[in-house]
């Protein structure tokens, strides 16, 4: 058995932990089955945000007329594209692997590993991985990530091939037709991107909105835009994938079937090229075998941790999407700080999430931060709109959208949410201005740059706490 001073599990925000304890003199084991960089560098919010920017070049280019501009897109290198973000992907990612095998603190175990007692990990060896080293450290960090879920209630998943968000990433060849299962942030950042791309879309969501955890007017925006674009089938569950049969304009259809079912019994068939299954993602927490170790899981199988991101075994801490406190980058960033404080310097620090925001990066974009209205538990708050066209230069943009402003009678903020253009960058600041303790007043009466599109953030809070309409 090999001992070290701090095992992490997991080379995604894990990689921040094994870098800052080998900086610090820990000797490190380093154990990712996969690319180092995880789900997020890898097969997430790095090459889908690369490919996004170009479904937003394109997207523009189309819309010009609207402004005046006459321009077209003749031609879209679909495969080039996909190869050029996925290169450049692969280059980061060898990178970091390259400074872990080259540090003397470090050993990078780049196989697969899982729990097999109480702090003790197998690792697979060998050329063939058919032999295997254990590991053992007085101190843990489990940052073992999460994968697409694939509904058991869905039939035909072991007979129909389909995508998930990973393969659809790397996929070359742009399909006639994509059916996206799933009505959440990925099935909407993928419909925008092959669609933007050329693709037709039709979207199978069980909900009667599209990213309906969102507060329900910036869900309503967003779905009626999509509507306007794309075939959606909303309150619909996916029930079965097949194989298409019959002929489809004279032709044999190759394609494949979406089978679904509404509540009230209504079935449909969605025909495509490919099957796209954005329907969530899932723990890690049974590959690593965590059981083994002690450690618990919620009924989801997510790891429950306190507020120090201990476990519930021993000198193990857990961080980012095997946690599920948070399944973002950003989250599991701060996290990977609170590890190195608590797990490599001993200390104990209790994680906080200062003016927690995220974005969705369809089309529009969604970005939001708090409680939506739905989910304010008090009888007495206000609720400020405040629409991209009643500022400047928002009546210039070809898209709309509107800010969404929530604060308690004190003025403090409950939840902020916005929809339209650069959305994921307006959220910011009230994402600061909550970290740093200011209030929905502070906002409304700080002085904004005019003409700009912060302005939509500032008339959201002028409406929410009755200050008149001044320089906007």
């Amino acid at each position: 058995m090999t001992e070290f001073e701090l095992i992490v599990l997991g080379g995604g925000t894990g990689n921040v932990v094994a870098s800052a304890a080998a900086e610090e003199g820990l000797d490190v084991a380093l154990v990712e089955r996969d690319r180092l960089g995880g789900t997020c560098l890898n097969r997430g919010c790095n090459p889908s945000k690369k490919l996004i920017h170009r479904a937003d070049v394109a997207q523009t280019v189309r819309q010009a007329g609207s402004l005046g501009v006459e321009a077209s897109v003749e031609d879209i290198a679909f495969a080039d594209i996909v190869d050029d973000v996925n290169a450049k992907i692969s280059a980061e990612a060898e990178a970091k692997a390259e400074t872990a095998r080259e540090s003397d603190r470090i050993t990078f175990y780049q196989t697969e590993g899982r729990f097999v007692g109480e702090r003790t990990v197998e690792v697979e060896t060998g050329d063939a991985g058919d032999e295997s080293e254990e590991l053992t450290a007085e101190r843990i960090v489990l940052a073992g990530g999460s994968r697409p879920r694939i509904p058991e209630a869905i039939d035909g998943t072991d007979e129909v091939s389909f995508l998930t968000s990973a393969e659809a990433l790397r996929l070359r060849e742009r399909p006639d037709r994509l059916v996206i299962v799933g009505g959440g942030y990925i099935a909407v950042e993928m419909g925008h991107f092959f669609g933007a791309m050329g693709a037709e879309v039709a979207i199978v969501g069980r909900s009667d909105l599209l990213v309906d955890r969102e507060d329900r007017e910036v869900a309503e925006f967003l779905t009626d835009a999509y509507a306007e674009r794309y075939d959606l089938y909303t309150g619909y569950g996916a029930t079965e994938l097949a194989e298409a049969d019959g002929e489809v304009d004279g032709k044999a259809d190759g394609g494949k079937v979406v089978r679904a079912e509404s509540d009230d019994g209504d079935e449909i068939d969605v025909r495509g090229d490919e099957i796209l299954l954005a329907t969530g993602r899932r723990p890690n927490s049974d590959a690593w075998n965590v059981g083994a170790a002690g450690i618990g899981t919620d009924e989801k199988g997510f790891v429950e941790t306190d507020r120090f991101l201990e476990t519930s075994a021993d000198g193990v801490w857990a961080i980012g999407d095997i946690a599920g406190n948070y399944m973002f980058k950003h989250s599991g960033d701060k996290e990977a700080e609170y590890a190195v404080r608590n797990a490599v310097r001993g200390e104990r620090a209790s994680v906080e999430y200062p003016g927690m925001a995220y974005a969705v990066f369809g089309s529009p974009q969604v970005g939001s931060l708090g409680k939506t209205e739905g989910e304010v538990d008090r009888d007495e708050y206000d609720v400020g709109t405040f629409a991209y066209d009643e500022t400047a230069l928002g009546t210039a943009l070809a898209e709309d959208g509107f800010a969404k402003a929530i604060a308690a009678p004190d003025g403090e903020i409950l939840g902020f949410h916005v929809v339209g253009p650069h959305a994921s960058m307006l959220v910011h600041e009230v994402s600061t201005a909550v970290a740093a303790g200011g209030d929905a007043d502070r906002l409304a009466e700080t002085i904004h740059v005019h003409p700009a599109l912060s302005e939509v953030v500032q008339g959201a809070f002028r409406e929410c706490r009755g200050h008149p309409p001044t320089g906007i």
